[in-house]
């Protein structure tokens, strides 16, 4: 078994383009979960409004790319003020229940056969972002940059490492935003709205601007992800991946300013390792295939891995359910 092939696949994956995505879409999920206490079930809806508007200002309005990054933001902001004013004086569980509806409502109303000359419809949209390729100085076709086990080709190290640096100013932004009177008082409604309302704190604008806020990282966590495949197709944005945006960051910790990098790049590492892994092990000669044993092929390798990564993720929840960084007081809801 190469070990040496193992790890550095692993570490590769642990700084791409998913845990890079991931990365950034858990930072906004922490502004509504974890600083405000708001139950986001739908977080991957604002992931899809941020990568249709870039596409949709190609494919559909005939604009630059580069305006289609203002309407991706737009249509983020839009989607939070409409899920916000009617549904964030709801309890909780409500609210869980109204999110996740909207990102499937979302996903199938692009995917509807009457869309397809503005989103595409099922066939999605590709090649549209040409614009952002062109100032890509890692150009060489087929050539590898990056140092040591961190090898990308050039498309996907400009990719990576404008999405990192976006990721590091989103958590300077949040750390700046969490040390002020208005991080204190998201903290305040969090863990009593009803005491902070008697502070003569409005609420629901605050819940309001939070939802905002992660709903505009979520957009461009959404814009990064296609960019990087150059294809926009509706059942990426399916309810699985808001949930396993929920695991990238409680495995970091909630309500912790560097818990949702660590956990989306934990996350991914612990995806790359089991499946390598796994299939290097089916590859190992013996006097009968571990195939044949397990009843295992290539093709269901991918299935097997995220039940092991589940059985990982169950462990961790048991021994240590507040994450890595994180601590029990900040996972406490009030589900008034």
């Amino acid at each position: 078994m190469d070990w040496g092939s193992i790890i550095e696949r692993t570490l590769s994956g642990a700084t791409g383009v998913d845990a890079m995505v991931f990365a950034l879409a858990a930072i906004g999920l922490n502004i509504h979960f974890g600083y405000t206490g708001l139950l986001n079930f739908g977080h991957v809806g604002f992931l899809a409004a941020g990568a249709y508007g870039v596409g949709m200002s190609v494919w559909w309005l005939h604009w630059s790319f580069w305006w289609g990054i203002p309407l991706g933001l737009g249509y983020a902001l839009a989607l939070a003020l409409i899920l916000g004013l009617p549904t964030l004086r709801l309890r909780a569980d409500y609210l869980a229940i109204v999110t996740i509806a909207a990102s499937e409502t979302i996903r199938l109303f692009v995917r509807w056969r009457g869309n397809d000359g503005r989103t595409g419809a099922s066939e999605g949209i590709n090649d549209f972002a040409d614009a952002f390729y062109a100032w890509n100085p890692f150009d060489t076709p087929g050539k590898f940059y990056g140092i040591g086990p961190f090898k990308y080709v050039g498309p996907n190290l400009w990719v990576i490492l404008i999405g990192w640096a976006l990721v590091g100013l989103a958590v300077l932004l949040v750390w700046q935003l969490m040390r002020s009177p208005w991080g204190r008082a998201l903290k305040a409604i969090r863990e009593d709205e009803d005491a902070a309302r008697a502070l003569g704190k409005n609420a629901l604008s605050f819940k309001i601007q939070a939802l905002v806020l992660g709903g505009l990282l979520g957009a461009l966590a959404g814009m990064l992800q296609v960019i990087a495949k150059q294809s926009v197709q509706p059942d990426t944005f399916n309810p699985v991946i808001t949930f396993m945006i929920w695991t990238a960051l409680i495995v970091g910790g909630v309500g912790r300013i560097w818990s949702p990098v660590v956990g989306a790049m934990t996350f991914w590492a612990l995806i790359i390792f089991m499946e390598n892994f796994m299939r290097q092990l089916l590859n190992t000669s013996a006097d009968e295939p571990l195939e044949k044993i397990l009843n295992l092929s290539d093709f269901n390798v991918s299935q097997v891995k995220f039940m092991l990564v589940g059985v990982g993720l169950f462990l961790l929840m048991r021994y240590r359910p507040q994450g890595i960084f994180g601590s029990r007081e900040e996972m406490a809801l009030d589900d008034r």
